[in-house]
């Protein structure tokens, strides 16, 4: 009874701690309508602030913002105080114009020194430990996905167990990591080279270490943990440990928390600290307490690594009951003086038992030496990794987790049809080029027909003379290419994605769009590969290919292209509707631009310029932007944004960073298309901005860089460079090199510059080379501006006027040029995204807001005057 009556209490307690936690951070209003990741997205007021928080309300925003942003700071939760100036001291408690105190000796100097104590102080700290749990207990499963995700990405360790002492179980977060994806080097067996090897966390298996503490311990598990994974004279802080700025504060609801984090070798000797991927756990608080999430560990771990600086009869007893467990144990002692033959007692009984020698007994004290011992601790993991150890993925660790009693974050209804459904739909695609060929059957040869006679089409509109015949003859062959498109059907793959698409539930229709881009994704990648040639290796070699359908590489399969066939289905069926052929009334798509609305409003990016013809399906594109009017209803103000470049300049990872949007990035990278996505501006700041929606396009690949010899191909390019560039009030072109502006963009600047339509440019120079990137001189700007002679006389001639890039642009060096320092800090894999990348982005993104709020950005645009621009364009 006095046992029950304990755990009550201790439950109490720990529901009254989470509680006031969610409480003392604003969150207690998300536990039953969750926070969500177009929450997050929302521009406002602080989107164009680099604002400090002031009290633990405004941390979790912090976080989520920083984190947005890939910035290394966003675990840091100082608070900045910001008190009025009537709550300093007035003229009497004296301050000189440097900001000096000072008090007249005849005063009362006791009351003016007092005096600070009524001064306004900042909240009690939050550990970033209790912040990172709160703000996961507070969000759905979504934004949960996005924040590991963003974490990975600043090498930030990752929650993999996340306690709920208010509900009494703990979640193992097997969908949240799904999202993490990492690259390194394979090194096979037998020396048969070096192989760049892609895939995810979730499903790699590797050996497992898992560091834990019992009892007390002298020595910090992170920092340690922190220095087995760091290079020589290098440091990295993957779990927040006691040495970072509030790493002292206690934890109140983080204790029973387990992190994850991995090694990924770089292939480089210098820097690989391991020679092959490893996975690290660490666990918050005393073994003691968490026994569950120890179980967990020994059950999943290759070798499990337990800090204490005493053995006692109650550690004994603990570590007596995993006598069964098949687990390599290693201790790390730091003995109390006194207690050393204590601990040798209790070692010498627990060796028989745990079946380990005096070799798993190391011993660390403060005169240790740091480098050697480090030494002992990589070999001790090398020798596990190399003999017949436990392998596992963070799946199979689901698995046993599930065993224990744990809750599982994807094991539930919605999450599991939508895997089922996606299933049904892989499980038949043996040999994607065969799988587009037979199942997606509208983007073939039929639809590259159409889409060319119907370019054709719209260019003779602009002739001084068209000749009517040849304009018949164009009508009349798109109309046979469409009619033959309506006649087929969708196919099963095709049905079962609408089926997906068209759940009632929003959740499952995002869970069934994750899986299927996870499901697609994993076709590509059957072996290691060799690392291909970027295109900015291949460039120099790159005139274009002949023909226009031809991609530059190989196109993956993905979501775009169910998307694509849909598209199709409702172009051929509504060209048929305007040519009389069909009745309004027997249409069977006409509901497909609602259902790829509601996935362009619950975040997924939608393609605008088909990637297989070049072209734009305007009845498409328009039967999307009309349902997306009706949808907006009155919140349908937009500014257009879009980023041109040739690919491998880092334009989609700009506006990821920038907008937390998810484009395509790297080999996941679709080879073609340009794609749009939406973000929505808060009620309260959309009056200030002047629109309520900012429309991104990204250009994808569709500027490939070939000269103005390449003929049609460098035309088209132009041509849609002009399209994406006439419909943005804001364009941003990211170059790789100083001299690296693509021709067609030049073009596509002649040509909105004769039709009065001159968005607002800014110019972005990455650095792709991790080079210093000094203040641009004033030579390198008038390189930037002023661009090579021989493309900027290709351009004019094609437009057969003249004219300098400089005076069309109507360019300042200081408003619109920026250099932005390279992404990586250290080599990937295990590189985090460098701060001032980070800081670089916030203030571009920033200058960009800015200049959308003064009007600098041309006109902004309602939905229906945007669907006739292109129309018009």
């Amino acid at each position: 009874m006095k046992a029950k009556h304990l755990c009550l209490c201790f439950c109490t307690v720990e529901r009254s701690r989470l509680q006031e936690m969610l409480s003392l951070l604003g969150l207690e209003t998300y536990q039953v309508q969750k926070l969500t990741l177009q929450d997050s997205l929302q521009i406002s007021f602080d989107s164009m602030k680099n604002w400090a928080p002031q009290a633990p309300k405004d941390l979790p925003w912090h976080f989520l913002r920083k984190l947005q942003a890939l910035n290394a700071e966003a675990r840091n939760t100082t608070m900045v105080l910001d008190s009025p100036p009537e709550a300093w001291p007035t003229e009497k408690g004296g301050q000189t114009e440097e900001g000096m105190m000072y008090w007249d000796p005849a005063e009362d100097v006791a009351a003016d020194i007092y005096s600070f104590s009524e001064l306004p102080m900042p909240d009690t700290p939050v550990n970033p430990l209790d912040l990172l749990c709160a703000l996961l207990l507070s969000s759905d499963t979504f934004l949960q996905q996005e924040v590991l995700l963003k974490m990975s990405l600043c090498q930030f360790a990752l929650p993999l167990v996340l306690p709920d002492s208010e509900n009494h179980y703990h979640t193992f977060l097997l969908w949240a990591l799904r999202g993490v994806v990492r690259t390194w080097w394979f090194q096979p067996p037998r020396g048969l080279g070096s192989f760049l090897r892609e895939d995810s966390v979730v499903l790699s298996r590797v050996p497992t270490f898992a560091f834990v503490r019992m009892d007390v311990s002298s020595n910090s598990k992170s920092q340690l943990l922190n220095a087995v994974l760091s290079p020589a004279r290098r440091q990295w802080d993957c779990f927040w440990h006691r040495d970072l700025n509030l790493g002292t504060n206690p934890r109140e609801i983080a204790d029973g928390l387990v992190e994850i984090s991995w090694f990924f070798p770089s292939g480089k000797e210098d820097l690989d600290v391991f020679p092959e991927p490893m996975a690290f756990l660490n666990l918050r608080g005393d073994i003691g307490s968490h026994w569950l999430q120890f179980k967990l560990l020994t059950e999943v771990s290759s070798a499990v690594f337990i800090l204490t600086d005493n053995i006692s009869k109650k550690e004994y007893k603990l570590l007596y009951s995993m006598r069964e467990s098949t687990t390599k144990y290693y201790f790390i002692l730091s003995p109390y003086r006194g207690k050393r033959n204590t601990n040798l007692r209790f070692l010498n009984r627990l060796i028989p038992v745990l079946k380990i020698d005096h070799s798993h007994v190391l011993v660390k004290v403060s005169s240790t030496d740091g480098e050697g011992f480090l030494r002992r601790i990589r070999a001790i993991m090398c020798s596990v990794a190399r003999s017949p150890c436990r392998r596992m993925s963070v799946e199979d660790m689901a698995h046993a987790a599930r065993k224990l009693g744990l809750r599982v974050d994807e094991d539930f209804e919605e999450c599991q049809k939508a895997k089922d459904r996606m299933e049904k739909i892989v499980r038949k695609i043996k040999d994607v080029d065969a799988y587009k060929r037979d199942e997606l059957r509208l983007q073939g040869d039929p639809a590259r027909k159409a889409a060319q006679a119907e370019r054709e089409f719209c260019q003779l509109q602009w002739a001084s003379e068209p000749p009517e015949k040849h304009r018949a003859e164009l009508r009349r062959r798109a109309l046979e290419l469409r009619v033959q498109q309506n006649g087929q059907e969708p196919t099963s793959g095709v049905q079962e994605f609408i089926l997906g698409v068209s759940s009632p539930s929003p959740s499952e229709r995002q869970y069934f769009l994750r899986w299927m881009e996870w499901g697609l994704a994993r076709l590509g990648q059957p072996r290691p590969r060799q690392p291909p040639e970027t295109l900015l290796t291949l460039r120099p070699k790159l005139g274009g290919p002949s023909d226009l359908n031809e991609p530059l590489w190989p196109e993956p399969l993905g979501v775009e292209h169910f998307l694509r066939e849909m598209g199709q289905f409702y172009e051929a069926e509504s060209c048929l509707v305007e040519a009389g052929r069909l009745p309004a009334g027997q249409r069977r798509f006409a509901h497909f631009p609602g259902l790829a609305v509601d996935l362009l409003l619950g975040g997924l990016p939608l393609e605008l310029v088909d990637g297989a013809t070049l072209s734009i399906p305007v009845r498409w594109v328009t039967g999307l932007l009309k349902e997306l009017h009706v949808r907006l209803d009155r919140r349908s103000r937009l500014v257009v944004l879009s980023a041109l470049g040739v690919p491998g300049t880092g334009k989609s990872t700009l506006l990821n960073t920038m907008f937390g949007l998810k484009f395509a990035t790297g080999r996941s990278c679709s080879a073609r298309g340009a794609f749009m996505q939406l973000l929505p501006v808060a009620e309260g700041f959309s009056q200030d901005l002047g629109c309520d929606q900012i429309l991104v396009i990204d250009s994808g690949g569709l500027i490939s860089g070939a000269l103005a010899s390449a003929g049609d191909r460098f035309e088209l390019e132009a041509s849609l460079a002009t399209l994406l560039m006439g419909l943005s009030n804001v364009t941003v072109v990211s170059l790789a090199e100083t001299k690296d502006i693509p021709p067609a963009v030049l073009h596509a600047f002649l040509r909105l510059e004769k039709m009065g339509h001159m968005p607002n440019y800014q110019f972005v120079y990455q650095n792709l080379h991790d080079l210093p990137v000094p203040s641009p001189k004033p030579r390198d700007r008038r390189q930037l501006l002023d661009p090579p002679s021989d493309l900027s006389r290709a351009a004019t001639h094609l437009e057969k006027q003249g004219g300098g890039f400089r005076t069309l642009a109507g360019l300042t060096e200081r408003q619109h040029v920026w250099h932005i320092p390279a992404l990586w800090h250290g080599a990937p894999p295990m590189a985090a995204v460098s701060l001032g990348y980070s800081e670089a982005i916030f203030e571009l993104k920033r200058c960009l807001l800015e200049n959308i709020r003064n009007g600098l950005s041309n006109q902004n645009k309602n939905i229906q005057q945007l669907i006739d621009l292109v129309r018009r364009l």
